[in-house]
């Protein structure tokens, strides 16, 4: 791989799909939605990153996919959003990055579940990293919001986290919650989806390049 294909990325995750707490893909590889496929907002903060020498910190990404059965089993579409305070150098670096066409994980697998791909786009991204209430939007675009699982005898906030110790697929530990919103609209993709599935990560992705 050239060194012009050397990428690094720090972000803040910000996720939440169709499936109900928990999540099936995480754990059984297959979603538990009453649709059995997978629609899903993803969030993404750089808080460090780079493609070579163009620095990619503080941007803002959104990813919006669907998949009409379990994602390894492809046919999905997916839609790729950037912050419109990205210089047009940004944004063909976090394109690169996002399609898979650069290497490394996870982008590289999850480019070859897509059938469609979109973008990117280039739209004002609000985003929002609170560890329990993240959450982000385009106007008249998508709205995703946050919020704890609540405890059913106290009403209080349940503080849930998910682990995996040998390394999980997108994070090695997720902050649970839920979804108070989760809705999208556009040509491409259309859905809406409340209360189900949201984790809040701290990611450390790269092509493994020295």
């Amino acid at each position: 791989m050239s060194d012009e294909q050397k990428w690094s990325l720090s972000m803040h995750q910000i996720e939440c799909c169709n499936c109900s707490h928990g999540c099936g893909c995480q754990f059984a590889g297959f979603p538990d939605s009453d649709s059995g496929g997978c629609q899903a907002l993803i969030g993404f903060y750089v808080k460090s990153g780079q493609l070579n020498q163009i620095d990619l910190t503080g941007m803002k990404v959104v990813l919006a996919a669907s998949w009409p059965k379990a994602i390894h089993e492809g046919d999905g579409t997916g839609i790729l959003f950037i912050d419109a305070a990205a210089s047009t150098e940004q944004v063909g670096a976090i394109a690169t990055i996002f399609s898979g066409s650069a290497g490394g994980m996870p982008f590289e697998a999850l480019a070859g579940t897509f059938s469609t791909f979109v973008g990117p786009q280039v739209h004002i991204i609000t985003m929002d990293t609170d560890d329990n209430r993240a959450g982000f939007s385009i106007e008249n675009v998508m709205t995703v919001q946050h919020t704890p699982l609540i405890d059913p005898m106290t009403g209080n906030d349940k503080q849930v986290r998910i682990n995996f110790p040998d390394g999980g697929f997108f994070w090695n530990e997720g902050i649970i919650g839920t979804t108070n919103a989760m809705t999208l609209k556009h040509d491409a993709l259309s859905f809406e989806h409340v209360g189900r599935f949201a984790a809040k990560a701290e990611v450390n992705w790269s092509n493994g390049q020295d």
